[in-house]
């Protein structure tokens, strides 16, 4: 069933202001007539600058307020190879965790869990949730397939949030245009239509988007500072009054390299200016800190960045601090499934009453097995409890084990 692909649908099949709301803004009723889906739009490469993000921010809010423009500066950010791996990095940690769907009684349903399990919608809708902490927000829909062995299936497509302006709750088949739908007054809503809302509102791309332009000013520069500096420009002196004279020095500065050239007048006088000398420290160090910023944004700390003040202690630090992150990714994506993905797949019939999504406790096993280590001296250990967490086939106590004392026993041939 898809929502905004809907065929025939007449005002009276909808019991919704949205609907009503979008007839008024056209000249023709919708009656008998079909809902556009929403419409691709082709974007052109721009250079953006802070003059753009200020742009966009204050269309975002604006009396009627727009959030495209701020939404295409989101994906073009994200071309940041290193804001996208930490955002990536961290995304990854709760896809890659494992979950349960368990019952009233706090038993694990091993049937609904492998059912969640072998349908991409876990993926899918997780992935989003954790998305509208970066983008401010997410809309999904969801969509009921049948398999070939006659049950069914959830698949999940995400809404563009271009189109999506949660302040008002509108959504634009066309953001150029000004028809709409109040889609949280559609009787589809919490149960084929979801929202996601992140913790911030426009979500942490937002705060990353001075840090990443400034970076690409500054690659832009050194990048520039090396073309002077590997290939100067070369200037070359001639009677420019002269055709034959000035064709002559046109292809010899053609034939000699690649690097920029000018000719003038063996009476004018050509010279650059004086600057400051510099071998591109300037642009590092920039860089440098747009890229930690990114990483404080995102990470919570500078991660495997500093490889000449960086040790072992601070990275181990770092990490935690992006585990505690995690942990709070976890808590929200709990929230979500709990709240309003479970009873939504309850309703269409995918999963059982009474269900409850969790994901699993992780274990320090370092800690584990260094506590069971120091508990060997003085107790006995299940070795199914070792061969279980630490993947160790423990068949018996060896012959010469007693208390942790060993005798060597000599043999009388030993001196023959």
């Amino acid at each position: 069933m898809n929502i905004f692909n809907k065929v025939g649908i007449g005002l009276n099949n909808i019991i919704s202001p949205s609907t009503k709301q979008l007839a008024s803004n056209n000249t023709n009723s919708l009656k008998n007539q079909k809902i556009l889906p929403w419409k691709l739009k082709s974007t052109s490469k721009i250079k953006n600058d802070i003059r753009s993000w200020e742009r966009a921010y204050n269309n975002a809010n604006a009396e009627e307020p727009k959030n495209f423009d701020l939404q295409l500066l989101f994906e073009d950010v994200r071309l940041d190879s290193l804001l996208n791996s930490q955002i990536e990095n961290r995304i990854n940690r709760c896809l890659g965790a494992d979950f349960s769907l368990v019952n009233k009684k706090g038993e694990v349903d091993q049937e609904q869990t492998d059912l969640l399990r072998r349908m991409t919608t876990f993926r899918k809708i997780t992935r989003e949730i954790l998305n509208s902490n970066y983008y401010g927000y997410s809309l999904v829909e969801l969509q009921l397939i049948k398999m070939p062995d006659n049950s069914f299936s959830v698949d999940v497509s995400s809404i563009p949030r271009t189109n999506v302006v949660p302040q008002s709750g509108k959504f634009y088949p066309d953001y150029s245009e000004d028809k709409f739908i109040l889609y949280r007054t559609m009787d589809e809503f919490g149960t084929y239509i979801l929202e996601f809302e992140g913790n911030d509102r426009f979500g942490l791309l937002n705060k990353a988007i001075p840090h990443i332009l400034m970076k690409r000013f500054a690659q832009s520069c050194w990048s520039e500072l090396c073309e002077i500096y590997g290939i100067p420009p070369r200037v070359m002196k001639t009677n420019t009054q002269d055709p034959d004279m000035l064709a002559r020095a046109e292809a010899m500065m053609r034939d000699t390299g690649a690097a920029a050239w000018y000719i003038i007048d063996e009476h004018e006088k050509f010279e650059w200016a004086t600057g400051v000398q510099t071998n591109g420290d300037v642009y590092k160090n920039l860089i440098t800190l747009c890229s930690n910023e990114t990483s404080m944004l995102i990470s919570g700390a500078i991660i495997g960045q500093d490889t000449v003040n960086g040790s072992n202690s601070k990275e181990k630090a770092s990490q935690d601090i992006l585990s505690d992150l995690v942990k709070a990714d976890k808590v929200y994506v709990e929230e979500c499934w709990n709240n309003q993905i479970v009873p939504a797949l309850i309703k269409l019939g995918i999963l059982k009453k009474d269900i409850t999504f969790r994901f699993d406790a992780v274990e320090d096993l370092g800690e584990l097995w260094t506590r069971t280590k120091d508990t060997f001296p003085f107790m006995n250990v299940n070795p199914e409890f070792v061969k279980t967490k630490f993947g160790i086939d423990v068949l018996g106590l060896k012959d010469n084990a007693n208390n942790g004392n060993t005798k060597l026993k000599i043999d009388d041939s030993f001196f023959v």
